[in-house]
């Protein structure tokens, strides 16, 4: 008999041994690395709940030593722990919860069913569905190249699964893309961002790391085409923008600048070898001070975040333009590349970026959607357009949003931590399962919902979901203020939004009750450019105080203790 007591505690009540038991062992007189070995061979949903149970064994299902047994068991082949905080549970957990799953739309089988896993995989960062197949990235840069394939079922009879065989396609890929089309029809060839060693040059020593690009036929897998640059560049992601005689390469580096290049991709099957020109693009050359973070596309429009969370917009077609704002005032035919700040009332986490509608997540979990709302589309309860960005005020928090051709979904997690997909605009086709006339409010979805799924994208035949757990990784929303629930007036959010003189007032006392109370001159710097990134200003306002706040951060930097007088 094995007895867990906690030494503080004391002996327990009534001491006395029951008859016919023997005397009670306490689980802590074991030696811890017999303790972490037992627990190990339990599931990782055990492992978690028998954590939570006391101080102790939260210690013990903690440690390092068990998650490294369990991710031995889940992922033999895993030579490395990989990197973070806590590299071992880290790992298991990224292994345990990795899956991707997928609903068709048409057939008699309406039900969502889960690909084949590839054994090599370290986690799943992200996936994107091509013509005839799905390719998937790990953690560690492998890219995957899942086939759809005909099989034979338990009865005998052969039948087209998806997504049911797998290959390693390449390794050292930082990034991929296809073209930015809804529609998988359009998606040939398949662009990836890798990192190659390089052989040394003449009168230089050992080869040096330089960042390529490699061009794959989506069908079969094949190269086709390499460009690599120099090693004095480094990129992080890469992007697809425009027609296929034309397709522009947007590259985003380490610093924040953005890159790109022309390639016509009719051509690319022929055997032959040319050279590119590498430029940087206008909004890096126009706007030095800016630090992109993140690129979306489509096929007319490219969209960009900032580190400060704001927005900036390239649209290069007057149907595209006409459409997300309204008008054709302000578009240049000659100049399509001229970068377009959106208003915004805080810092924008992430985006989706549809044909000719849009969808921005800001810091507090507010869901924004601006465009084409034909459909209904936008999930504001009518099929009004929007020129600017408007909040939809019945969701908040997303996990994912995804904008599709003329439908948008949104992927909320409940108070339970359950998960749930909700979609509006047009339900064609089956895109909104259980809304087959469509929606224009985001309503619930009949789908199941995998616990640990953080991303989505629905094509004409198929919604697929990625289920993947990372630890260190997730976004982290902030509470709204005080001054922002009273009712702070924010320009910018759609049209008849209250106006209240008061509200904004009182915010203002707030903000400055607050730069009052840092207690160094510092501290009142840092303050005042949160405070910025609360006020409803303008991007291109936000950047202004920004840039000048560090100005006089930087001219300030020895300055001690401000003075604590109020006329301070």
């Amino acid at each position: 008999m094995v007895k867990r007591s906690c030494p503080s505690c004391g002996p327990d009540p009534g001491g006395e041994e029951k008859k016919g038991r023997g005397n009670p062992i306490s689980v802590q007189l074991f030696p811890p690395e017999l303790v972490e070995h037992i627990i190990s061979f339990l599931p990782v949903r055990d492992v978690v709940a028998l954590g939570q149970t006391c101080h102790y064994f939260h210690e013990v299902c903690d440690a390092e030593g068990v998650w490294r047994r369990i991710c031995r068991r889940l992922s033999p082949r895993l030579r490395e722990q990989g990197s973070g905080v806590r590299p071992w549970k880290r790992a298991a957990i990224l292994n345990y919860t990795k899956g991707l799953y997928f609903q068709a739309f048409g057939g008699r089988r309406r039900c969502l069913s889960k690909s084949v896993a590839p054994l090599l995989a370290h986690g799943y960062r992200r996936f994107l569905p091509t013509k005839d197949h799905v390719f998937i990235l790990d953690y560690t840069g492998t890219l995957f190249f899942l086939k759809n394939a005909l099989v034979s079922s338990t009865l005998g009879q052969i039948q087209w699964k998806r997504a049911c065989r797998y290959v390693v396609l390449c390794r050292g890929a930082k990034d991929f893309a296809s073209d930015p089309r809804c529609d998988t029809v359009y998606r040939k060839y398949l662009y990836v961002l890798a990192t190659r060693e390089q052989p040394a040059v003449v009168g230089t020593t050992g080869s040096r790391a330089c960042d390529c690009v490699e061009v794959y036929l989506q069908s079969s897998g094949q190269r086709v085409f390499k460009m690599t640059f120099h090693h004095s560049m480094s990129f992080k992601q890469i992007v697809l923008v425009g027609q296929e005689n034309q397709r522009a390469l947007l590259l985003l580096t380490e610093e924040g600048k953005i890159y790109s290049l022309v390639v016509n991709e009719t051509q690319l099957d022929q055997p032959r070898s040319y050279t590119v020109q590498l430029a940087l693009r206008k909004v890096s050359r126009c706007l030095p001070h800016l630090r992109v973070t993140r690129m979306a596309s489509n096929q007319s429009s490219t969209l960009y975040i900032t580190d400060q969370g704001g927005v900036y917009f390239e649209v290069h077609t007057p149907g595209v333009y006409r459409d997300l704002f309204g008008t054709l005032q302000a578009f240049d035919p000659l100049d399509q590349q001229m970068p377009l700040a959106l208003s915004l009332p805080a810092k924008i986490l992430f985006c989706a970026l549809g044909y000719n509608h849009l969808g921005l997540v800001d810091e507090f979990g507010r869901i924004f959607m601006q465009g084409n709302n034909r459909y209904g589309q936008l999930g504001t309860g009518d099929k009004m357009d929007r020129g600017e960005p408007t909040q939809v005020h019945y969701l908040q928090r997303p996990i994912a949003l995804w904008c599709g051709l003329n439908h948008s979904l949104v992927l909320s997690q409940g108070s339970d931590f359950s998960k749930e997909l909700l979609g509006c605009g047009c339900g064609a086709g089956g895109r909104l399962p259980g809304w087959p006339k469509g929606s224009a409010s985001f309503v619930k979805l009949h789908v199941k919902v995998p616990l640990c799924a953080c991303s989505l994208c629905s094509t004409r035949e198929c919604l697929y979901m990625l289920s993947s757990h990372d630890i260190e990784h997730h976004p982290t929303y902030r509470d709204l203020p005080a001054s922002r629930v009273v009712g702070t007036p924010e320009p910018g959010l759609g049209a008849g939004a209250p106006q209240d003189p008061g509200g904004a007032a009182r915010a203002c006392e707030e903000y400055l009750s607050q730069i009052h109370s840092c207690p160094t001159l510092q501290d009142r710097m840092e303050k005042m450019k949160e405070i910025v990134g609360w006020m409803p200003l303008m991007a291109a306002q936000k950047d202004f105080f920004w840039e000048a706040l560090d100005m006089l951060q930087r001219a300030a930097g020895g300055v001690g203790p401000g003075p604590s007088t109020p006329e301070s």
